[in-house]
């Protein structure tokens, strides 16, 4: 059994540790300690990508991930495996909760109307990334809640930093979207024909 421990780390340095074990030595079972939630979520995800059968066990703060049976050949479409339409493939950056600066009010309603208008992309918009106050914009009671989780049942990937949630104390309000990883980010930034960043 590989072990790793990743206590006190933060992200995206678990999920890195725990992608680096894994393509050194493939092992067949795995333990993650970890003492954070977005990084359970990460290197959880991370580890089902992989093949493996997943099991957490929680004491106090400190999560324990075993993966077992790990195999990426029998894995899961992983977030960052391409589409087979010919569209072209846009991922947008949410890095704020406003468009734009000299007015808040002014850039709430702008980024209120920027998400409602995302629709109008069609096929090419294909991830929608939300970083440090963007991710306010995926939590209970935001405005463009409706908007976001229409693009999620259309099939948008919905990407919300943990490491922006975890700081803004807002990990439990998040109501749309998957809780990601500078890792997922950086691979989702290379394989999108364009980066549109707001």
């Amino acid at each position: 059994m590989k072990k790793i421990d990743a206590r006190g780390l933060s992200c995206p340095a678990p999920v890195l540790e725990t992608k680096a074990a894994v393509e050194a030595s493939h092992p067949q079972t795995i333990e993650v300690l970890v003492d954070n939630e977005p990084a359970q979520q990460n290197v959880t995800r991370y580890l089902n990508t992989q093949g493996y059968q997943t099991e957490i066990r929680q004491e106090g703060t400190l999560f324990t991930i075993f993966g077992t049976g790990g195999d990426a050949a029998s894995a899961p479409a992983s977030e960052a495996v391409e589409p087979t339409s010919d569209a072209k493939k846009i991922m947008v950056m949410v890095a704020a909760d406003r468009m734009g600066r000299g007015d808040d009010e002014l850039g709430t309603k702008l980024m209120i109307n920027f998400i409602k208008t995302l629709k109008e992309m069609g096929d090419e918009l294909w991830r929608l990334v939300f970083v440090n106050s963007g991710v306010k914009l995926t939590i209970t009671g935001a405005a463009p809640l409706a908007d976001l989780k229409d693009l999620d049942a259309a099939g948008v990937t919905i990407l919300v930093c943990g490491t922006c949630l975890d700081h803004f104390q807002l990990l439990e309000q998040k109501q749309v979207g998957e809780t990601t990883n500078m890792l997922d980010i950086v691979t989702a930034m290379q394989l999108a024909d364009k980066v549109v960043t707001i």
